[in-house]
């Protein structure tokens, strides 16, 4: 059994079958509302692997001008983002143990070959409250280490329907997904992985 950093939790199949399809249904309903669009890096404009968009009072967002940051409007319609379901927010009152509601959910669609490289993230002013990610779709491969780049990480696989919470000393853990594995969900009519970041930004 591996030894996950302090402050790391995984809780494996914590939303079962029925409950990842509700959460699909309402994901499809904040696609169709604020579309799913291909960030990119800052300074060099050299676009992620993974397509995305945000449902709550404020959104994710990052460019070559202005990089990383939160706004309350989608980048390319200029709408506000969907509120976020009550599906989600039930998830974030059972796991994260916040005194605080999440104001950002991070929509983050993984293609066969995208991935994420390690990061931190503290775009927040807020970097106590917990954040919580869940997985649907196919499984990929998860890297987390402590709070230094140069540190050790370790790998683990995470399952459709598996939370993951870093708080209290793994709030800013180094986190990332090195790989996707096809075909391990039938979640997704298409395949392919979708991870949920619930966040809270303001203090």
């Amino acid at each position: 059994m591996k030894i996950l950093p302090k402050g790391v939790r995984h809780i494996p199949g914590f939303l079962d079958r029925e409950k990842q399809e509700a959460l699909v249904k309402s994901i499809r309903a904040i696609v169709a509302e604020a579309p799913l669009f291909v960030p990119v890096m800052p300074r060099t404009g050299k676009p992620m692997s993974v397509r995305m968009t945000n449902c709550g009072p404020l959104g994710w967002v990052t460019d070559k001008e202005r990089g990383y940051r939160y706004q309350p409007q989608h980048p390319v319609t200029g709408k506000p983002w969907p509120a976020m379901p009550d599906v989600l927010l039930d998830i974030w009152r059972t796991v994260s143990g916040a005194s605080k509601e999440p104001e950002a959910c991070l929509v983050n669609f993984y293609a066969d070959d995208a991935r994420m490289g390690l990061h931190q993230d503290r775009d927040e002013e807020d970097l106590e409250t917990p954040v919580v990610s869940i997985s649907l779709g196919d499984s990929c491969l998860f890297r987390v280490g402590g709070t230094e780049r140069s540190g050790g990480t370790l790998s683990f696989k995470l399952s459709s329907g598996d939370v993951v919470v870093l708080g209290g000393e793994g709030r800013l853990a180094f986190h990332g997904v090195d790989k996707i594995y096809p075909g391990t969900s039938t979640l997704l009519k298409n395949g392919g992985r979708i991870n949920l970041t619930l966040r809270r930004v303001t203090l």
